[in-house]
């Protein structure tokens, strides 16, 4: 399932696609189609046997028009500065679509975490935040945790910038531990707002979501909780995850035709999504290739792992029975598999809409942070649930509307509202 593809020239090309549907004004066109704001830097750890060791980090501000910056930090061997510049700029995108009052952002630093000690992943965010923090805040830029990351790290990271500033700031930081500024709901936002989108695609298409069975690429926070979402809230059925294995180096489907139990599964998986095999098949599952996943006869895919996985290979293996794909990852889908999607009549929900759902509990996290006052779980999910709804149903209107494809109607929404934000501060 590796690829090539370039996830920034990915991102461009999408963006260039909608430019041109929209007639954008060049001037404006350019100003979109590149971040404001880059940082490269080098962070040096002292590492646990006393050597140091340099490490590349970056952040990348791809628009504040709505607001301060916000979005992920990964932590990845594979992490380039193009994959951070794609990121930063869809998060621009999906916190325009959700219509929450902020911009796009994204860091990331070129390390695989199974490698670090807790001491270790500790100096080295707190060394992310050194380099960082002047150009940080909540009022500038706020991070979080995504591929690689958790939430205690990211408490360090707010303890860090809390300590340079001199004050307790929560606010710099969300997806924090509970009882360290974190909100309640926010673990399993992200996984639950892809299953709010996948229902309300179902009733566009009236289908029975009880009788609907789906293939999910992943096993992180994101899948985890697709998963347990799309059978206790949808009552469906899902019949397989994938997951990478770090200790053979290659990825498994760890599946099972009368559906898997994710509850269970995440009782014998790691902190960074790897299945214990042996407990699996024991348990009854059966481990087959990674790329299993897309070619299972189920009528919902949702890919929550990395970009760029159904691509001009990989989609002829989608089967017919297939009625949406729903993106839990960033960028899941090349701009060559959108055609063949596209010609198939398979309604994609994209990624900025579907996986949205993180960074709108995220944004709750720093609303609750701000006035020092903490919502119940029920509470969050409740208005997870309607924004996912209402960005969904506007999303949905303008793909009617305009009889264009999902994925150019959701830019069609969240470009129109940056630009105009652009027009009320007179930059453009």
């Amino acid at each position: 399932m590796a690829t090539s593809i370039n996830a920034f020239e990915m991102a461009q090309r999408q963006f260039d696609n909608v430019a041109e549907l929209l007639k954008l004004d060049p001037q404006v066109r350019e100003f979109l189609r590149w971040p404001m704001r880059e940082f490269s830097f080098r962070i040096p750890v002292r590492m646990d046997d006393g050597t140091i060791k340099m490490f590349q980090g970056f952040r990348v501000q791809h628009n504040d028009a709505r607001g301060p910056n916000k979005g992920g930090i990964r932590f990845h061997p594979a992490e380039t500065i193009d994959t951070v510049r794609a990121l930063a700029t869809w998060m621009t995108w999906k916190c325009a679509v959700a219509d929450i009052p902020l911009g796009g952002g994204k860091g990331g630093v070129v390390v695989d975490p199974a490698t670090l000690s807790n001491g270790e992943k500790e100096r080295l965010v707190r060394g992310w935040v050194d380099v960082m923090w002047r150009n940080i805040g909540n009022r500038q830029d706020v991070p979080a945790p995504d591929v690689g990351t958790t939430p205690q790290m990211m408490g360090w990271m707010m303890d860090e910038y809390s300590k340079l500033v001199g004050e307790y700031t929560p606010g710099v930081i969300t997806g924090k531990p509970l009882g360290g500024g974190g909100s309640l709901g926010r673990t399993e936002a992200t996984g639950f707002g892809v299953i709010y989108t996948v229902r309300e695609a179902m009733k566009h298409l009236k289908l029975d979501p009880a009788a609907c069975t789906a293939a999910i690429q992943g096993f992180g926070n994101v899948a985890q909780y697709a998963a347990i979402s799309f059978i206790e809230l949808l009552k469906g059925k899902v019949v397989c995850v994938s997951y990478y294995d770090r200790e053979d180096k290659v990825s498994y489907t760890c599946s099972k035709a009368d559906g898997i139990d994710p509850r269970f599964l995440m009782t014998i998986t790691d902190q960074y999504g790897t299945i214990d095999k042996a407990k699996a098949k024991a348990a009854g599952y059966a481990i087959e290739d990674g790329g299993a996943w897309i070619s299972k006869d189920v009528d919902v895919l949702i890919p929550a792992a990395l970009e760029g996985q159904i691509n001009a290979e990989t989609v002829n293996l989608v089967q017919p029975r297939v009625k949406i794909v729903a993106e839990g990852a960033n960028g899941p889908t090349t701009p060559e598999a959108d055609e063949v999607l596209k010609a198939r009549g398979i309604f994609v929900i994209p990624d900025f809409l579907c996986n949205a759902g993180g960074v709108t509990v995220s944004y709750f996290e720093g609303v609750q942070n701000d006035m020092n006052y903490y919502w119940t779980r029920e509470e969050v999910l409740e208005k997870l649930d309607t924004k996912m709804t209402v960005a969904f149903a506007s999303v949905l209107e303008m793909s009617l509307k305009s009889k264009v494809y999902t994925r150019d109607a959701a830019y069609m929404v969240a470009i129109d509202r940056v630009v105009k934000a652009m027009q009320l501060r007179g930059w453009v």
